[in-house]
């Protein structure tokens, strides 16, 4: 069995962050818990210096990104994109990552079984490397969250969690960035 595809690498990762929106988080199945553990995933970005972007899904209707995921994609630099195709594979942002040169990329955000599934399946069509934080994702319901994820795991993507990615990334301890890691995760 070859593990690299569960191997997550610093120099090849990527953050996707999906229309995590003012209409939308409210009504997703623990939408603080996971609003949570997407910030923490855009701040330990910063630390690394991660590249990604966020997306938003006709923000005109279903408003911006929440006050905290924008300000953390902000200070991480990560752009936002304006979309109305449920996939985020954009051609803005599929420009934007081929020019970040990186084929591991960490998916975030809602709804899990409608554009982060769409999303994800077209990374994967693509031969990206795709890791999903099931603690980072959320849908109206667990079901179709849960339902999501199953079809993830089906199709070749990692289904892990923030902490997991995050030590991944980090490697070793006796770091400043293990430490920083290490406040984020207390």
């Amino acid at each position: 069995m070859n593990l690299d595809q569960f191997k997550i690498k610093r120099d090849e990762a990527f953050l996707f962050t999906i229309d995590m929106q003012e209409r939308l988080v409210p009504a997703m199945d623990q939408s603080t818990f996971c609003r949570s553990r997407a910030e923490r995933m855009l701040q330990a970005a910063e630390i690394f210096g991660l590249p990604g972007c966020l997306t938003e899904q006709y923000p005109q209707g279903l408003g911006a990104s929440v006050d905290e995921i924008a300000a953390a994609a902000e200070a991480c630099g990560h752009p936002i994109f304006s979309k109305i195709s449920f996939n985020a594979c954009i051609d803005e942002v599929m420009a934007h990552l081929r020019a970040s040169r990186r084929h591991s990329i960490i998916v975030t955000g809602i709804e899990t079984h409608v554009c982060v599934f769409q999303t994800v399946r077209a990374l994967l069509e693509m031969d990206y490397n795709v890791f999903v934080p099931e603690d980072a994702v959320s849908s109206r319901t667990a079901e179709n969250r849960l339902n999501a994820l199953n079809q993830f795991r089906d199709m070749g993507a990692c289904v892990t969690n923030t902490e997991t990615l995050l030590f991944d990334l980090l490697g070793v301890a006796g770091t400043t960035e293990f430490k920083a890691i290490s406040k984020l995760v207390k």
